[in-house]
């Protein structure tokens, strides 16, 4: 990073550089490809910080962007930075959310954030509107129809190129049921220091093509698969999530056809892959060009690499692609990062030891222990250990709480002091995941909330969604575990809940107790079937643990005895 340089000076950059070059390929099921160049960009993005100047919005100021995926989204949140505001993306309401839940969850942002500005579409203002609280300022509701590219812009009158790299550059809204009010602030000093450390992690160039269809309202999607390309000079295609998880052949089909070289994906999206993609859809598919495939978001599973490579090595797909990363929105993303160009490590412990005492015992493959995937090594910016309950820093092999420390860090919680101050611990940021080192690779078992605890033993959730996701008549992805505290017994039943479609849900409901009993040795109290779309998911798509539980209780409640 150059002297004072912020994101705008580097987007401008680029542009000056090589107008002409793609910055984003935009596709969409049933449209036309649309090519963004960096030129274009810019000037639809001159459009939206002209709107907000004329509107009375300040640099420095927060400015929320509700849009779909498509056009407007990308030129409006460019705009808001070349306006030197700070953007902060909200997912859009779909048929899959609850209208009443979401603009619950929008007032509650804005109540908290207090933004400037509001960019919708005309047809969603109304209810904007209605979410929005009684002590809101908002000054501004901008909608995309009524803003147009800027036929004329000169770089020396947006305000965003005199950005101070130590300010506020933009906001990230961490998934889960109170993510909307956690806000990560984010400098551009930060975001470059992570663009370094991670392209050099990633030896990234300008001959690198991206390919996602993540979201851009969560940190994979729009660390990895939007900012960190364009800024890097890494031509983005980018597909519509919607369109993947209806055809989630779309993804390889883009990669063949755009060259990808770099993609990233979270783990349940492997499986989903290898198991709904159909042969006929992979015809003339050629990921040959792919130099890495990246699990991240959550825990990473080694049958789920297996099943994918095995499924598309016909695709042309190398034996070192897939690879790993833990990420979260708290240090921009990326932490760590498995070596590309080979698979990532697979450490084989005792689980009964993991379980009961913490302790990462390595057993020998042959005596079939759990198999736990590497995330990979620290960033070269990043310090990591793994804490006790105590706090204190624990050795290799010790299961524990990951705490880490590094030039990316968030600098608060936006408005939320509280947060901020729990966060931390004499510098060190508090993740809330549970891992382990071994060799200075970091094992990530799963949250630290959401462990089960049943008679001492500490149960991880995924282990039992993994192996009731793999019962026939069971929707992938759409499986949730918790724990609900039994008085009587003094300890929590663990209860699981699963969607499915028209098959015998007694009989669904056997195999699933007999695939987790036997997979994990945890004797479940309760399987509880629902029809799909039941389950409550976060923004970026993760089971909503508490959310769900408590869903659960009122309709066990609603029951009554049985």
């Amino acid at each position: 990073m150059t002297l004072n340089e912020n994101l705008s000076l580097r987007l401008l950059r680029h542009a000056a550089a090589t107008p002409q070059r793609t910055a984003v390929r935009l596709l969409k099921a049933g449209q036309p490809d649309h090519t963004l160049t960096y030129a274009g960009l810019c000037a639809s993005a001159a459009g939206y910080a002209a709107e907000l100047a004329a509107s009375g919005v300040h640099p420095g100021e927060v400015v929320i962007i509700i849009l779909q995926h498509g056009p407007a989204l990308l030129a409006a949140y460019w705009g808001v930075v070349l306006h030197g505001a700070v953007p902060a993306i909200m997912p859009f309401l779909t048929e899959k959310l609850a209208r009443e839940r979401y603009l619950a969850d929008l007032s509650s942002l804005l109540r908290i954030t207090q933004p400037a500005a509001i960019i919708t579409y005309a047809a969603f203002e109304n209810e904007v509107r209605s979410a929005l609280p009684p002590d809101a300022h908002v000054r501004a509701l901008l909608t995309s129809e009524a803003v147009a590219p800027a036929a004329q812009w000169s770089a020396e009158t947006l305000a965003g190129t005199r950005s101070d790299p130590q300010a506020m550059a933009l906001l990230q809204h961490s998934s889960g049921t109170t993510g909307l009010q956690k806000g990560v602030a984010l400098s551009h000093q930060a975001v470059f220091n992570q663009l370094q450390a991670y392209g050099g992690a990633l030896q990234c160039s300008s001959a690198d093509v991206v390919v996602s269809w993540l979201p851009l309202y969560h940190d994979m999607g729009l660390i990895a698969g939007f900012i960190m390309p364009i800024l890097s000079g890494m031509p983005l295609v980018l597909l519509s999530p919607f369109d993947w998880v209806r055809r989630p052949a779309l993804l390889l089909q883009a990669i063949s056809a755009h060259r990808g070289t770099l993609s990233w994906l979270p783990n349940f999206a492997l499986n989903f892959c290898a198991q709904k993609i159909r042969e006929r859809d992979l015809e003339g598919v050629d990921l040959r060009s792919l130099r890495a495939l990246i699990n991240c978001s959550e825990p990473t599973r080694a049958d789920s690499h297996a099943q994918f490579a095995q499924r598309f090595a016909a695709c042309g797909l190398g034996s070192g692609v897939l690879a790993t990363c833990y990420a979260m929105a708290e240090n921009v993303f990326a932490v760590t990062q498995s070596t590309l160009g080979s698979a990532p490590q697979i450490d084989v412990v005792e689980q009964a030891a993991l379980d009961r005492a913490g302790n990462a015992s390595a057993v020998p493959a042959a005596q079939g222990g759990a198999q736990m995937l590497s995330n990979g090594r620290p960033l070269p910016n990043v310090q990591l250990q793994i804490r006790g309950v105590d706090g204190t820093a624990l050795p290799e092999r010790q299961l524990g709480e990951i705490a880490l420390r590094s030039d990316c860090l968030l600098e608060s919680y936006y408005k939320r002091p509280d947060l901020t101050a729990g966060a931390f611990s004499n510098g060190w940021y508090l993740t809330g995941d549970l891992g382990y080192l071994a060799n200075a690779e970091l094992y990530i078992t799963g949250r630290k909330k959401d462990v089960i605890i049943v008679g001492g033993k500490n149960i991880h959730p995924h282990d039992l969604e993994d192996a009731a996701g793999t019962v026939a008549g069971v929707h992938a992805g759409r499986v949730v575990a918790f724990g609900v505290y039994n008085a009587e017994r003094g300890t929590e039943d663990v209860v699981l809940v699963a969607e499915i479609d028209s098959q015998s849900a007694a009989d669904v409901a056997a195999a699933v107790r007999d695939r987790v009993n036997r997979g994990t040795d945890v004797a479940l109290a309760a399987v509880h079937l629902v029809p799909p779309g039941w389950i409550i998911k976060t923004s970026s798509g993760k089971a909503a643990r508490s959310a769900n539980r408590e869903k659960y209780q009122a309709a066990v409640a609603a029951a009554g005895p049985q």
